[in-house]
């Protein structure tokens, strides 16, 4: 045996560092072995996502090849670099189904030089698509696997952003052109950040025919585009919450209201804010504060009055920890593809349940984060709501997997079909394509 465990990815025996710190050995010849990997990126559809795909060398399973299918976003370059120059060099000829040690030994070794950042994201792709395989091999939805269901289907809320919301900005050359800036959209079907600013009270309306209760805005973005953070005026308050009075004009209580500062705010700033939005009732304040300082965090939580959400932008186990430890969250939000996968959301989602704080599954960003969030919301019972935003499911997810995701009565059904519920379009893995890479056996 090699002394370095990532000197022989072919090898069928590895050491990875337990969770006493103590070396141990792992036989790995239990389960296939992972024979190839290959990521993508989605620039002409979702600029910003990196598409992964797992090989293994399981006979095909009802004719179908044993794959398992994964994501991650932003930087994709950055994440695929880590995947094929460092990762593949621990999984390739290893076992597939070996989930944890795969994790705990990616882990244990990225943040051992403060890695939280792109290898982050890609260890979370790979959970995803490890699940996925665990999933096929045994014939089961991961949700099953993951001791669900708790229920179904599962309560989703609209995030009111546009078909092209996530890519119009990704292009752009303007400010709004970063990630986390939404675009203002355009007049149109579907065009629900336009509609949010310009006709919220008919947005509602729509909303609520199709059985949504709960829509989220960002209407404080441009407010911050034109002025900055550090304070805000009464009048670009009153115009920050005017699609908020419209709403509850038009239809009252009749759908809950979600308002996303997407951390552009310093404290206040923030306090202001969350006073103005008092009178509308808001089901919760998203990141309306950037949550760099928890101390200000749970100042801001005392301060606001209102329900505070807390926050997609914490990556690690250890912060939400202290959030939840200083009372600084009314509900705390979480994405799979960037805290760790399946298997670490899981964790965070099973730790707020601890403290009575609901949870909440993110979801702007790509297909198989949104049916990662499904999968644990159906089997943890602390989580409360999945986000989606509905002009992605019907425009742009369809461009890239093979079954479309359906939210019908503000809820989208559990899936009984074996992995994570999906798999991504075989034709977007081109060598031909720019981007494309691959490690292999």
């Amino acid at each position: 045996m090699p002394n370095d465990p990532l000197e022989d990815a072919t090898t069928s025996v590895h050491q990875a560092a337990g969770p006493t710190g103590r070396t141990q050995e792992h036989a790995f010849e239990r389960g296939p072995r992972i024979t190839r990997i290959e990521t993508v990126e989605a620039a002409g559809i979702m600029p910003g996502l990196l598409l992964l795909r797992i090989h293994t060398d399981a006979g095909p399973i009802d004719q179908t090849p044993v794959v398992g299918h994964g994501e991650t976003y932003y930087v994709p370059e950055a994440a695929a670099a880590v995947i094929h120059d460092w990762m593949a060099r621990r999984l390739l000829g290893a076992d597939a189904t070996a989930i944890e040690s795969h994790w705990r030994f990616l882990y244990e070794r990225m943040t051992a030089f403060g890695g939280t950042g792109a290898e982050l994201r890609a260890l979370s792709a790979i959970d995803l698509a490890l699940w996925d395989i665990l999933g096929q091999l045994t014939r089961q939805p991961v949700w099953k696997l993951l001791g669900g269901p708790v229920r179904d289907p599962i309560p989703v809320y609209n995030s009111c952003g546009g078909p092209l919301y996530g890519v119009r900005s990704a292009v752009a050359k303007s400010p709004a052109g970063w990630p986390g800036h939404g675009d203002p959209g355009q007049p149109g079907p579907l065009e629900d950040n336009w509609s949010s600013l310009n006709a919220p009270g008919d947005l509602a309306e729509e909303l609520m025919r199709e059985g949504f209760r709960a829509m989220k805005l960002w209407s404080f973005d441009a407010i911050y585009r034109d002025t900055g953070g550090l304070r805000i005026r009464p009048a670009d308050l009153e115009r920050g919450i005017a699609p908020f009075r419209a709403i509850r004009e038009r239809v009252g209580d009749g759908i809950d209201v979600m308002l996303d500062g997407h951390g552009f705010f310093a404290l206040p700033a923030a306090i202001d804010i969350a006073r103005a939005m008092r009178p509308f009732r808001p089901l919760w304040l998203e990141d309306v504060l950037r949550p760099d300082s928890i101390p200000a965090m749970r100042e801001f939580r005392r301060a606001a009055e209102v329900p505070i959400a807390v926050s997609e932008m914490l990556v690690l186990r250890e912060q939400y920890r202290q959030v939840l430890d200083c009372g600084a969250a009314d509900y705390v939000m979480i994405d799979p593809t960037w805290v760790g996968g399946i298997s670490e959301s899981r964790r965070i989602a099973e730790l707020a349940q601890l403290y009575n704080v609901p949870v909440l599954m993110h979801d702007c960003t790509g297909p198989f984060t949104l049916l990662a969030g499904l999968n644990i919301a159906a089997a943890v019972p602390g989580v409360t709501y999945q986000e989606c935003v509905r002009a992605h499911l019907a425009t742009l997810y369809p461009r890239l997997i093979d079954e479309p995701i359906q939210a019908e009565r503000g809820a989208i059904a559990l899936r009984d079909r074996p992995g994570i519920g999906a798999r991504w379009l075989p034709e977007l893995f081109s060598p031909a394509t720019d981007g494309y890479r691959q490690s292999r056996l």
